[in-house]
């Protein structure tokens, strides 16, 4: 079944008779091709994908199942969305309300001769269960992720700013294949690593640091993210516990990960590890979330998800203890969930790193 299949039979429950996707990562997914520019409508009768100019001709000759129309000044995206309204006979039409504003979704609903209904958890649930084709570009992903940590950590050096070396780490990143940026990296030493989204600055790295390093890449559309903790120099007792404890608590969670183990259990088995050793207080953000067009996507593996997760989800696994003024550590893999356990992506070794100075 393709995507756009998939998109078509949500028209059977009834609730609406077309869909109208207005966010890149919707359109991308339904489309299988990615236009940065457009809108789409999606009905039995038939489906059409509006952009401009700029985007016609990549939209004429990659989008298969669609009908491409060209918008302009005097034909825009309201008035050709009607039209096909009009056309495929069309009364009501689900939308996504999480990506439009209040601007836009006035605009659409006092101009669109169609009911709309919001349908975004509908639209989005198809992108739980990865098809082999997505979890494939997610392991090419990774690999690029894990090339690059190698290679970063060659790079690092005393006196060296935070800045310097995430600016390294993204070379490194687009060096080995990278097509984009899952998200501004976070690259955060000594002081700064107990701040789990620091943000890198002109912080010189010195010997004793922790230096935390969470980043991923997009690649074929699709996202990876690891984060990796490493010492410079030397680590102390009191690091190596920290650092133990952390490795502990994933290790102990993607044990009883698998399809059917609720997001919560999960999480629980993790943080668990981390109270007994006496840090509880300390680890204050969720266990894991999925991720694949987008690197933050549900469900997660966090205490207030009790759900089962299920078969064919990519999550990430990412325990952290974070001591204010001191330091921080947090390790993060990303594991396809499977009936029987998980396959991990990741191949970046985990065991505490203690890079010379």
């Amino acid at each position: 079944m393709t995507n756009l299949e998939k998109y078509l039979s949500l028209l059977e429950k009834g609730s609406y008779d077309g869909l109208l996707l207005t966010s890149p990562i919707s359109r991308k997914y339904c489309a299988e091709f990615n236009v940065d520019e457009g809108v789409a409508i999606v009905t039995r009768k038939g489906c059409r994908y509006f952009t401009d100019s700029r985007y016609i001709e990549t939209a004429e000759k990659n989008l298969k199942g669609f009908d491409v129309r060209m918008v302009s000044k005097d034909n825009g995206y309201i008035k050709q969305l009607n039209q096909a309204i009009e056309d495929f006979e069309v009364f009501t039409l689900g939308f996504e309300e999480d990506f439009l504003t209040v601007a836009e979704f006035r605009s659409y609903e006092g101009k669109l001769n169609a009911k709309l209904v919001p349908c975004q958890q509908d639209i989005n649930a198809f992108r739980v269960v990865k098809e082999e084709y997505e979890l494939q570009r997610m392991r090419e992903a990774q690999a690029i992720t894990d090339k690059a940590f190698t290679q970063v950590c060659q790079r690092i050096k005393e006196g060296m700013t935070e800045k310097e070396l995430c600016a390294e780490l993204i070379y490194c990143l687009y060096k080995n294949g990278a097509e984009g940026l899952s998200f501004a990296p976070i690259v955060v030493s000594g002081p700064n690593s107990s701040m789990p989204h620091g943000v890198p600055g002109e912080r010189k790295l010195q010997k004793g640091d922790f230096i935390t390093m969470d980043f991923g890449v997009v690649y074929k559309d699709y996202c990876s993210d690891m984060t990796r903790t490493v010492a410079l120099g030397y680590a102390t007792e009191e690091m190596k516990k920290v650092y133990d404890t952390v490795l502990k608590a994933q290790l102990t969670a993607i044990g009883i990960t698998k399809a059917g183990v609720t997001g919560q259990a999960i999480d629980g088995a993790a943080r668990k590890v981390i109270a007994d050793a006496g840090y509880g207080e300390y680890f204050g953000h969720g266990y894991g979330h999925c991720l694949g067009l987008l690197v933050h996507e549900s469900p997660n593996c966090n205490p207030s998800n009790d759900k089962p997760m299920p078969a064919g989800c990519v999550s990430s696994a990412e325990p952290g203890i974070y001591l204010p003024g001191k330091f921080g550590v947090r390790i993060e893999d990303c594991l396809i969930i499977k009936e029987d356990g998980v396959e991990i992506l990741a191949h970046s070794p985990k065991e505490l790193i203690i890079i010379e100075a």
